[in-house]
């Protein structure tokens, strides 16, 4: 299995965002280009990309989809967008702070609306330009702008005496939060309402309400100074989309053009029960904002790096100060040589001595770094219809079966949750299980 520097990327799926050095960090780039989506972290160099690809003869677009989520409650879904109107965006001079974030939530059953989109139309060009372009697809041949997710468009909410649970997900830098729509729909499937942000001018794109669309810009500083500040952008948006929740569970309405939202939404939000999750860059975020913010009361992180420089032994606060509620640290295959868990990489192990509340480590082996992404289920599906090289899919996925670690993800995510947020024990958080082979519990 290839050997994935997870130090040299802030755990994130950067590819020409910024050149990569193995152990070292990255270095400085003086025009730093949009990363892909699609390709693992370490890229193919152009030699070795696919030539163009196209489907069989009188084959229409290939229709991709995710697994249907597996809780007994229908989804719904809305958009918010987010002004932050006292705070200068810091990576782009003369604007405020502005957001989009999705709310997925449990929704009445009965009455039908459409299922939303995979991604908003302009974003998703923009994607399947990029996308196509990377991969060696003739434009066309995959229909990126009919993914649809799961979840019905503005559906009424299904609502309780309580209200639910909420968790918040962070993606992976240079990463839409659109790849966390398997995990998120599963939790929103299970009676949790769950809200992705994405982080503006960080991501490809992020397209706003009218088709107004944002790109990557992030500028061409010293990149361990970059993570710093890539980080501190991250947990102030995240504390700032907490602050509008709490407007909207008070009858408010944050949105930024007043748009009418889903029926009894804001009942639908117990913020007394608020949890985190995170992918790469994703995860570092949960950690660094939990340690500054008493209102997220457990926290995940998939795969991410909690550090700013290995080289320079920079690491975030979180690592040295450690957190004292529940925490899960999930890796897949291996980081610098070593397994990527706490006994393996020295930011994880240092967190792990210094945290003193619940915690637990698990570690996919044969996997890799978007094993945790909705990579798992779709770029097999591509690899199959336009032959694409195996150790592009190898590189991304590792070798795990994606039917089965889809499968145990959707478990162990939602048990770490109900556990922590609902307080149920989950018997399958005690110890190995029969049913989930790929996954390895470290002590």
């Amino acid at each position: 299995m290839r050997t994935l520097s997870r130090r040299s990327l802030l755990g994130g799926l950067t590819l020409a965002l910024v050149p990569i050095t193995s152990g070292n960090g990255p270095t400085a780039s003086a025009s730093p280009a949009p990363p892909s989506t699609f390709l693992p972290s370490t890229s193919l160099p152009t030699t070795s990309r696919p030539a163009l690809l196209t489907a069989p003869r009188g084959a229409g677009p290939l229709r991709l989809e995710l697994p249907r989520p597996t809780g007994p409650i229908p989804v719904g879904t809305t958009e918010l967008h987010l002004v932050d109107h006292t705070r200068p965006d810091p990576l782009v001079a003369g604007r405020v702070r502005e957001l989009m974030v999705s709310v997925w939530y449990p929704a009445r059953p009965g009455r039908r609306h459409p299922l939303a989109p995979y991604m908003r139309p302009h974003a998703a060009a923009a994607f399947a330009t990029r996308t196509e372009a990377e991969l060696g697809l003739a434009p066309g041949q995959v229909d990126w702008t009919g993914i649809t997710t799961h979840a019905a468009s503005e559906a009424p909410v299904r609502t309780g005496a309580r209200g639910n649970p909420v968790v918040l997900f962070s993606p992976g830098r240079g990463v839409p939060r659109t790849l966390g729509t398997l995990l998120v729909e599963e939790l929103a499937s299970r009676g949790y309402v769950v809200v992705t942000i994405d982080h503006t001018f960080e991501a490809n794109e992020v397209e706003f309400p009218f088709g107004r669309v944002e790109k990557l810009q992030v500028p061409a500083i010293d990149p361990t100074e970059l993570n710093r500040l890539l980080i501190q952008m991250r947990v102030q948006d995240t504390r700032f989309v907490l602050d509008q929740l709490a407007v909207l569970a008070a009858g408010g309405n944050p949105d930024a053009e007043g748009r009418r939202l889903p029926a009894g939404l804001h009942h639908a939000l117990d913020l007394s029960r608020i949890g985190m999750f995170g992918h790469s860059a994703g995860g570092f975020t949960t950690g660094e904002t939990m340690l500054v913010d008493r209102r997220v009361d457990a926290g995940a992180n998939l795969d991410g790096s909690m550090a700013y420089s290995f080289s320079r032994g920079e690491f975030g606060q979180v690592v040295e100060r450690g957190l004292d509620r529940p925490f899960l640290l999930m890796g897949a295959g291996l980081s610098d040589g070593a397994p990527h868990t706490h006994l393996g990489a020295v930011d994880w192990g240092r967190f792990w001595e210094r945290s003193t509340g619940w915690k637990l480590d698990l570690h996919v082996p044969e996997g890799e770094h978007m094993t945790f992404t909705d990579h798992e289920p779709l770029l097999p599906r591509l690899a199959a219809a336009f032959d694409l090289p195996e150790a592009l899919v190898t590189s991304t996925l590792g070798t795990v079966d994606p039917a089965r670690v889809v499968d145990s993800l959707r478990a162990y995510l939602p048990a770490f949750f109900d556990q922590h947020l609902r307080h149920r024990r989950q018997r399958l958080l005690e110890g190995p299980s029969p049913r989930h082979p790929d996954v390895r519990f470290v002590r």
